[in-house]
């Protein structure tokens, strides 16, 4: 304990020396969760990160998030304290196969999960986040749409237009593992709590749900709420900053196995040490940056 106080005093210097900006998804572990300037959604931190002063941002995610953050803002040196921390969905397609889909559906525009890596964000015509997922597939113009890479949220946006989701079979390995049984024993164990869920989840527990919602929606849902008691669907990294934002509601986990592993591995240390080292640093290739870039600010202006 007095160890990782140690680190967090030093992580507070080496922030001020470095003019850095420190970012911590709301999966992260919740000591990184306290050292972090901004606590929230990928997309939203890295919007946000645009905005303000520093020369580094330091990335306590997964590595698409900060190669996010790098496109946002390629002026500014953006570290990702664990290196080898990926997202397995993120990884279950790649441009290369893209580009094969869009050979055989010309006319359809593809959307992408922000959820994805930057050389497949290059490929596609606009991002998409979970919470806007909706709404930028109904902006494009054209009746089909290719939809990358969470089957999951493909279908979950199919129940609210008339186009059609060509959905690509990719999973988040954490929501995807939650079934219809994790929500009966979760009503069991806490009846008349209201039940929150990720719109990455399969649709057989979105039905189930009380109320679909990205992470900071979740987080805005319980505190806005009159209600009391809440099932949270979602990775549990998300209870910590609940138990600060919303102190007075009770929630509890919709699965106790909820733990994306990807997201536990960075800690104080890599925090620190990359604060030291200026490692490891993300880069993206500028060309593939630029198209990028594109389709998420396509996305900003729906």
């Amino acid at each position: 304990m007095q160890g990782d106080l140690l680190v967090r005093e030093e992580i507070l210097r080496l922030k001020e020396d470095r003019q850095a900006i420190i970012l911590a998804h709301n999966y992260q572990p919740a000591e990184v969760q306290d050292i972090a300037d901004l606590t929230g959604d990928s997309l939203e931190l890295s919007r946000a990160a645009a905005t303000m002063d520093g020369d580094i941002i330091v990335f306590c995610g997964v590595d698409f998030m900060a190669e996010t953050a790098t496109i946002i803002s390629p002026e500014k040196m953006v570290l990702l304290p664990a290196q080898d921390a990926c997202c397995p969905m993120a990884e279950m397609i790649t441009a290369d196969e893209l580009k094969l889909v869009k050979s055989r559906y010309p006319d359809a525009p593809v959307v992408c999960y922000v959820n994805t890596t930057a050389e497949v964000k290059a490929e596609s015509d606009i991002c998409c986040t979970s919470s806007n997922a909706v709404k930028v597939v109904n902006s494009v113009r054209e009746d089909r749409v290719i939809f990358v890479p969470d089957r999951n949220l493909g279908h979950y946006v199919q129940r609210f237009t008339r186009k059609k989701i060509l959905p690509w079979e990719g999973f988040c390995v954490v929501h995807d593992q939650i079934t219809p049984n994790h929500v009966r024993e979760a009503q069991a164990l806490h009846p008349g709590a209201i039940i929150l869920v990720h719109p990455e989840c399969r649709p057989e527990v979105i039905d189930l749900a009380d109320h679909v919602a990205s992470t900071s929606g979740i987080i805005r849902h319980v505190c806005n709420s009159v209600e009391k008691e809440f099932i949270i669907g979602t990775e549990v990294g998300i209870l910590h900053r609940l138990v600060l934002e919303c102190p007075t509601k009770k929630c509890f986990p919709l699965s106790q196995t909820a733990i994306c592993r990807n997201m536990k591995k960075t800690d104080l240390r890599k925090v620190r040490d990359a604060l030291i080292s200026l490692q490891p640093r993300i880069i993206v290739p500028e060309e593939i940056a630029d198209r990028a870039r594109g389709a998420i600010e396509r996305m900003l202006a729906v």
